[in-house]
């Protein structure tokens, strides 16, 4: 396999870090070895993971095999959109502006918010009783 026929890019989404292989093919889709149906239960997260590729019309044109860890289902498919959105610029640098307008090549960098000590959460407090 030439360079030319491969391309590689990685997203990131709260904990979850994907990366992706694409190559010229008739569409199929592996997450760390498994179909996309097999993965994701919900049929949100899969609409969520194919928005570059509707967007772009490239449903059938690719062969994508994904290797994602870290975070929950929802934080890999936003991970697997940023890395399909950062490979389909790099095989075609004319939808650059098509996936920018979407929001897609841009890095959501919101994360949890820690647990401070004397509270039950990062923001709630505990009860509090006047009497």
């Amino acid at each position: 396999m030439s360079k030319k026929n491969s391309f590689h890019a990685t997203g990131r989404r709260k904990k979850s870090v994907a990366r992706i292989n694409l190559v010229k093919g008739k569409g199929n889709i592996l997450i760390n070895g498994r179909s996309v149906d097999d993965y994701f239960g919900r049929d949100s997260t899969k609409m969520l993971m194919m928005e570059p590729l509707e967007l772009t019309s490239s449903q059938k044109d690719f062969n994508i095999n994904v290797n994602v860890f870290g975070g929950g289902s929802n934080g890999q498919a936003g991970a697997i959109r940023h890395a399909l959105a950062r490979v389909l610029q790099k095989v075609n640098p004319d939808l650059h502006l098509t996936l920018k307008q979407a929001g897609m090549l841009t890095r959501d960098s919101r994360q949890v918010e820690r647990k401070k000590y004397g509270q039950p959460g990062a923001r709630k407090k505990f009860q509090f009783s006047k009497r």
